[in-house]
């Protein structure tokens, strides 16, 4: 299956550390070679580069690695293809607009008859089961709510309730941004950590690589760092329940819903 990363923070920061272990396991370090994308949010806004390649051998995911651009809020993937061909259509993560502002959509599993969930207007680009759930997720949001929901917490509701009932149909782990905050769904496999001061030294689990956040950091900085698997060795990562969602945001784990 696919691997996920995705990064939340309380100040722009760049995700190049994270992203080159994820990319290490996009090919060489392990075997989601068919397709990477990394979405970094400006505002509402999302940037994204995708590529239906190996993430490892990849020279634009070099040159993402090599030229930090900071965010707030990171969604990224490496994919080990299920359904659908290799293809630019297929590669995660997808990109939606609603509520005027971008969503961003990763997802690691499979989603049996996908095809049957409603999708009002949104269609999906590629013939993934990933794609046509996210459709469906977003369509069912804005059904909820056609004019933007009130508050962060009635969003956050929705998207566990929804994301839940989708779940129910397979392997449903998944990130989902829309720039202001980051959910998180455990099916199977999903582990987070919370970076903060005291900052240390983090080495990558899968390259000889490290870096000393308390050089690159002020005792303020707080960043929330979520993977399929952890990508560190040497740090604490808490390992998700099936069937929860963890929403984060400015660097926090806000709250863990029942999904």
């Amino acid at each position: 299956m696919c691997e996920l990363l995705g990064m939340e923070c309380n100040v722009p920061t760049d995700i190049t550390f994270s992203f080159a272990g994820l990319s290490a396991r996009g090919g060489r370090r392990g075997p989601h070679a068919h397709g990477w994308g990394l979405a970094l949010y400006d505002g509402k806004v999302a940037h994204v580069f995708r590529e239906p390649a190996p993430a490892c051998v990849s020279p634009l995911a070099c040159f993402v690695r090599e030229h930090p651009i900071k965010t707030l809020l990171a969604i990224a993937h490496v994919r080990k293809k299920t359904r659908g061909k290799v293809s630019l259509a297929n590669t995660h993560p997808f990109v939606r607009e609603l509520w005027g502002k971008n969503f961003v959509f990763a997802h690691n599993g499979t989603i049996k008859n996908a095809a049957d969930l409603p999708l009002g207007g949104f269609r999906p680009m590629g013939q993934t089961d990933s794609e046509h759930a996210f459709c469906a997720l977003l369509s069912a949001l804005e059904h909820d709510f056609p004019a933007a929901p009130r508050s962060r917490d009635d969003l956050a509701a929705a998207v566990a309730l929804h994301a839940g009932r989708i779940g129910e149909r397979g392997t449903f782990n998944m990130l989902l941004g829309d720039g202001d905050q980051l959910f998180a769904r455990c099916s199977t496999k999903l582990h987070y950590l919370i970076r903060k001061a005291p900052f240390r030294r983090a080495t990558l689990a899968d390259e000889d690589l490290s870096v000393d956040f308390s050089e690159l950091t002020t005792p303020r900085d707080r960043v929330a760092v979520v993977a399929t698997a952890p990508l560190t060795r040497d740090e604490t990562w808490t390992q998700g329940e099936p069937d929860t969602l963890w929403v984060f945001r400015r660097g926090k784990l806000a709250t863990t819903l029942p999904s």
